[in-house]
C-alpha cells in the first residue's frame, strides 16, 4: 500500500469515529487503536491538559490501569517536553534524551523508540499523540505525517468534547491591562511611536477530513496561481528603484512561490485524504519541525520565507485573506507579528508603518534587509508578544537598545515624546553639517566615512556628507541570493556602487561569509559545522580555499573599476600570507586583463582588515605590503575577550573603553608610524561619541561609520583639540583610573562636549 493510500485509510477511519455517536473516552480509545493498528506500532498513547497537567487519557499497548492515573507537568518527561515547546520529537532511543522520565505505572520500560506530536488547538499545544516501539529506530517521515493527521483531527474532538482546561483553548483575552516593557534584539536601529496592529489574524481550519480529493485539489491550484500573481506583482511594483538587493531578496521569495517540490507535497497530503487547507497545514507543520532542527541561521531564515508563503497560501484558499495590509492601516501603527517575509512587509503603507516587533526574526533574515531599506525600525526575538498586546494598545519602540514599551505611562510617553522631538532637532543641526569639513579645533582634518552594504545604501552618502564608503560589506548580494551570484550580477552591483559614489573613495571588503553568515551553497555537507563559527572556517579563510570564488570577485571588481581608482580590503587576515595570496589572486586578474587588453583601474590599492589579534605582532612584516589598514573593532573585541558578541550574558560585560582594549588600538596605531599607510577604525566603536573621542586620541583620523552616524560624530570632532585628548589618553593608559568611561566623560562634560 502507497503511503499515500494508508495516509487515507487511517483518516477514512478516523472519520468514521469521529462521525459515530460514541462518548468521547471511547472515541480516543478507538483512535489509538486505529493509529497503532495502521502503523503497526507496539504503543500509541493520547494526553491531554487537564488542570495544569498532562494527563494520559487512553492508550494501546501501556498499563490500562494508568489512564487517568499517570500525569506530568508541562516540561516533564517527553511528552511534557514536546507540548511545552510545541514540537515533535523522533527519537531511537528515548531514554538518550535529557529529559526523559520513566513511569513504572505505565510499563514502559521495554520500549526503546519514541516519536511524539502535539495536539494543537488554536496555535497552543492541549496534548500530545505519542507512539513506541520496543526495537530502538528513528521514525519515517510518513509516520510522522501520520500522527501530525491524526493531532489535526484530534483537535476538533477535544474542542468540542471539552476535553481539556477551558483556559487551554480560550482565546487571548486576558492579557495584562497596565503598562509593561519587553526586551528584544535590535535588528534595525530607530524610535518609532504608534498602535500595536496584527500583521496575521488566525486562520480557521474548520474541516480536515476531504469529501472530494479533486475538488481539493483544484482549490490548491487556483490559490497557486493567485499567490504567484501576488509575488510577480510586488517584484514588479516594488518602490525602490530597478536592482537594489530587495529585488533580489525578492526573487529568491519568487523561488519558493514557483518550486514544483512544495506544491507536490501539499498535493500528496491532499491524496492521503485532506482539506486543502489541512493539507497546507500539515506541510507546514513539516517545515516549522524542520526549521527547529537547523542551527544555521540563514537556512532557517530560508525556511522562515516559506512558512511566510505557505500562511499566504492558506489565507487565499480558506477565503481568509484579511491581513493588516490588505485591511489598511488607519493610524501610524507598528506590526506584531511572530516573523514576517520580506513581500508581506512591502504590502504595508509606508506611510503608516512605523515599526515591527517579532516573536523571532534575526540579523540575517530577509525582511530585515527589505526593512533597512524602507527606513523602517525593527525588534525581534520578543518573547510571549500575544500574551502582552493587544491590538491597538500604545506602543513605544526603541530599537536603538532592543526594547518596546507597551501601553506607557503617560510620563514614559510625555518622555519618549521629548526624545523624539529632540532626535529631529539633533537630526537637523547634523543635516546643516552635511557639506561641512570635519576639521578638529587645532585645524587637523579627520575623515569621516560610512559602511555600507546595500546598493540603496549609497542614497544616503551625499545626505550625511560622508568622505566616501570606508567599508563596502560585499557579501549581502552573497546572502540574499540563492545561488552563488554570478560574475556578471557581482560586476553590475560594484559599477552602480562606484557611480553613486561619484568620485569618492568606496573600500569595497572581499567576500565575508561563512562562520555565522553560512550560505546553502556553499556548505560542505562532507564535514562537520564548525562548533565556534565566528572563529572558524569563514572570511578571506574561505575565500582563499574556494579559490574560484575570489577569483570572480577579483575579475567583477576589476571590471566595475575600469578606469577609477579600486581599494580592495581582506577581511581577518591573521597572518602576513594570507594577505599576499589574496593579493596574488588580484594580481593574476590584473595580468590577464592586460594579456587581454581591458581597460584596468586607474590604480589599485590593497589593505588588510585587522581582527584576529595576532596579526598584530607581525605587522611590521605586512607594513610595507598594504596601502591602509583598518581596525574592526566588533570582531577585534569578542576575539581579545574569548567573548561572543552575541551572547546577550556577555554582550554588555567587555567595554570598548577598558585598559586591554585601548592599549591594544593605541599599539596597532604606533606600529603604523614612519610608514605610509593609512589606518582607521571600522564598526560601531567609531559610531559613539564617547568612543570616538577616545580613538582620535589614539591617533586615528579615519572613521568608518554607520550613516546616522556620520553627522553626530562630524559635530564632534569639530570640539575637540587634538592635543589636549591625546594627552589625556596616554596618562590614563600609563596609569589606568578605576574606570575611563567615566574619566572621559567627565573630561567632556568639562570642555561642554556632549556625548552619548
Amino acid at each position: 500500500m502507497s503511503a499515500a493510500a494508508s495516509a487515507r485509510e487511517i483518516l477514512t477511519r478516523l472519520h468514521e469515529v469521529m462521525a459515530s455517536r460514541m462518548h468521547a473516552q471511547g472515541k480516543l480509545d478507538r483512535v489509538v487503536d486505529i493509529v497503532g493498528e495502521t502503523l503497526d506500532s507496539e504503543v500509541c498513547s493520547i494526553y491531554l491538559l487537564r488542570e495544569g497537567m498532562l494527563e494520559l487519557y487512553a492508550t494501546r499497548g501501556l498499563n490500562k490501569e494508568a489512564v487517568h492515573i499517570t500525569r506530568m507537568a508541562m516540561g516533564e518527561g517527553l511528552t511534557g517536553t514536546l507540548v511545552n515547546n510545541n514540537e515533535t520529537l523522533n527519537l531511537a532511543e528515548a531514554t538518550a534524551h535529557p529529559d526523559f522520565q520513566y513511569r513504572p505505572e505505565t510499563g514502559e520500560e521495554k520500549f526503546h523508540s519514541f516519536a511524539g506530536v502535539p495536539i494543537v488547538y488554536r496555535e497552543r499545544a492541549v496534548g500530545a499523540i505519542n507512539v513506541q516501539h520496543v526495537e530502538p529506530r528513528r521514525y519515517e517521515d510518513v509516520e510522522i505525517e501520520a500522527l501530525q493527521t491524526c493531532a489535526m483531527v484530534l483537535s476538533e474532538l477535544i474542542a468540542n468534547a471539552e476535553l481539556v482546561d477551558g483556559e487551554a483553548v480560550a482565546d487571548l483575552d486576558d492579557r495584562p491591562t497596565g503598562p509593561q516593557t519587553v526586551n528584544g534584539l535590535t535588528l534595525v536601529g530607530g524610535l518609532a511611536s504608534g498602535v500595536a496592529v496584527f500583521h496575521q489574524p488566525r486562520v480557521t481550519i474548520d474541516q480536515v477530513v476531504a469529501d472530494d480529493i479533486e475538488v481539493e485539489r483544484q482549490r490548491v491550484y487556483r490559490a497557486f496561481a493567485k499567490m504567484r500573481d501576488q509575488i510577480d506583482g510586488m517584484a514588479r511594483d516594488v518602490e525602490f528603484g530597478a536592482g537594489g538587493e530587495h529585488e533580489e531578496v525578492l526573487q529568491t521569495y519568487k523561488m519558493f512561490a514557483y518550486d514544483e517540490g512544495w506544491g507536490r507535497r501539499i498535493n500528496e497530503a491532499i491524496d492521503s485524504g485532506l482539506t486543502a487547507e489541512a493539507a497546507i497545514e500539515r506541510v507546514q507543520q513539516r517545515t516549522r519541525m524542520r526549521m527547529r532542527e537547523i542551527d544555521d541561521p540563514l537556512l532557517a531564515d530560508r525556511m522562515h520565507d516559506l512558512e511566510d508563503l505557505s500562511n499566504r497560501l492558506l489565507r487565499i484558499v480558506s477565503g481568509q485573506l484579511g491581513t493588516a495590509a490588505t485591511q489598511g492601516l488607519r493610524k501610524d501603527a507598528i506590526l506584531i507579528a511572530r516573523n514576517l517575509g520580506p513581500a508581506e512587509l512591502l504590502e504595508y503603507d509606508r506611510r503608516r508603518l512605523k515599526g515591527v516587533v517579532l516573536e523571532e526574526g534575526s540579523l540575517t533574515a530577509h525582511v530585515v534587509i527589505v526593512a533597512r531599506a524602507m527606513g523602517i525600525p525593527v525588534i525581534g526575538r520578543v518573547q510571549g508578544l500575544r500574551g502582552i498586546v493587544a491590538e491597538g494598545d500604545q506602543l513605544l519602540v526603541d530599537a536603538t537598545v532592543g526594547v518596546a514599551h507597551v501601553r506607557p505611562a503617560p510620563s514614559l510617553l510625555e518622555a519618549f515624546e521629548a526624545r523624539f522631538a529632540k532626535t529631529k532637532e539633533r537630526q537637523a543641526t547634523y543635516a546643516g553639517l552635511r557639506d561641512v569639513e570635519p576639521f578638529t579645533r587645532c585645524g587637523t582634518r579627520i575623515q569621516v566615512m560610512m559602511n555600507a552594504g546595500l546598493r540603496d545604501d549609497m542614497a544616503t552618502l551625499p545626505l550625511v556628507g560622508a568622505d566616501g564608503v570606508g567599508l563596502f560589506r560585499t557579501e549581502f548580494q552573497f546572502l540574499v541570493s540563492a545561488t552563488l551570484p554570478q560574475r556578471e550580477r557581482q560586476t553590475r552591483l560594484y559599477r552602480d556602487v562606484l557611480d553613486a559614489a561619484q568620485g569618492k573613495p568606496v573600500i569595497f571588503r572581499t567576500v565575508d561569509i561563512g562562520g555565522d553568515k553560512a550560505v546553502p551553497y556553499l556548505i560542505d555537507h562532507t564535514v562537520d559545522p564548525d562548533e565556534n563559527p565566528a572563529m572558524g572556517w569563514r572570511a578571506l579563510r574561505l575565500a582563499l580555499d574556494r579559490g574560484g570564488l575570489l577569483k570572480a570577485q577579483a575579475r567583477a571588481l576589476l571590471e566595475a573599476s575600469a578606469g577609477r581608482p579600486l581599494s580592495v580590503m581582506f577581511p581577518m587576515v591573521s597572518e602576513p600570507w594570507e594577505f599576499d595570496a589574496a593579493k596574488a589572486v588580484f594580481e593574476d586578474q590584473v595580468a590577464y586583463f592586460r594579456k587581454s587588453k581591458k581597460v584596468l583601474p586607474e590604480s589599485i590599492s590593497y589593505g588588510a582588515m585587522l581582527e584576529v589579534p595576532s596579526l598584530a605582532e607581525v605587522l611590521d612584516l605586512l607594513m610595507p605590503k598594504l596601502s591602509f589598514l583598518s581596525v574592526g573593532t566588533n570582531d577585534l573585541t569578542q576575539f581579545l575577550f574569548a567573548a561572543d558578541r552575541s551572547n546577550p550574558k556577555l554582550a554588555e560585560r567587555y567595554d570598548w573603553l577598558s585598559p586591554a582594549v585601548l592599549r591594544f588600538l593605541q599599539r596597532i596605531a604606533q606600529s603604523t608610524l614612519g610608514h605610509p599607510v593609512d589606518i582607521g577604525v571600522c564598526g560601531e566603536m567609531g559610531g559613539r561619541r564617547l568612543e570616538a573621542l577616545a580613538l582620535l586620541g589614539l591617533g586615528y583620523r579615519r572613521l568608518s561609520i554607520t550613516p546616522v552616524s556620520v553627522g553626530p560624530i562630524k559635530e564632534l570632532i569639530r570640539r575637540v583639540d587634538l592635543k589636549e585628548i591625546e594627552a589625556a589618553m596616554t596618562g590614563w593608559l600609563a596609569a589606568p583610573p578605576a574606570s575611563i568611561r567615566d574619566e572621559l566623560t567627565h573630561w567632556a562634560a568639562e570642555r561642554e562636549i556632549e556625548v552619548d
